[in-house]
C-alpha cells in the first residue's frame, strides 16, 4: 500500500513506461482531455492520482468503460495514445503475457 505522502514517479519512469494501473488512469485522463497529453503526473501525490481516477471513472461511465462505445474522436485518441504506449513498453521489454506458465 502506498503511503499518502509518496509521489508518483511519472509515466516515463514507471514500469515499462506506465504499463500499470496508475499509467492506465493517466492515459485515460489524456484521452478524455482531463490532463494534457504530455502530462506524465510526475510528482503527483497519491490523493491527487486518486482524484484523477475519480474523474476518469466519471468520464468513462456514459460509455460503459468500453473504448468501442466512445465517439469517433475519443476512440481515435484512445487508439493513438494506447498504441504509442504499447509500442514504447515493448521497446522496454514489456510483454502483454501475464504469466509464462508452461503447464497451461
Amino acid at each position: 500500500m502506498l503511503k499518502r505522502d509518496k509521489t508518483y514517479v511519472g509515466l516515463k519512469a514507471d514500469s515499462y513506461g506506465g504499463m500499470t494501473p496508475t499509467g492506465t488512469i493517466i492515459r485515460d485522463a489524456q484521452v478524455f482531455g482531463l490532463i494534457p497529453e504530455d502530462e506524465t503526473c510526475k510528482g503527483w501525490t497519491v490523493s491527487r492520482v486518486e482524484a484523477l481516477y475519480d474523474q476518469v471513472s466519471q468520464a468513462w461511465h456514459p460509455y460503459g468503460h468500453l473504448a468501442s462505445r466512445l465517439p469517433e474522436d475519443l476512440r481515435e485518441r484512445h487508439r493513438r495514445i494506447y498504441q504509442a504506449a504499447i509500442q514504447q513498453a515493448r521497446e522496454l521489454g514489456w510483454s502483454a503475457e501475464l504469466y509464462d506458465d508452461p503447464e497451461i
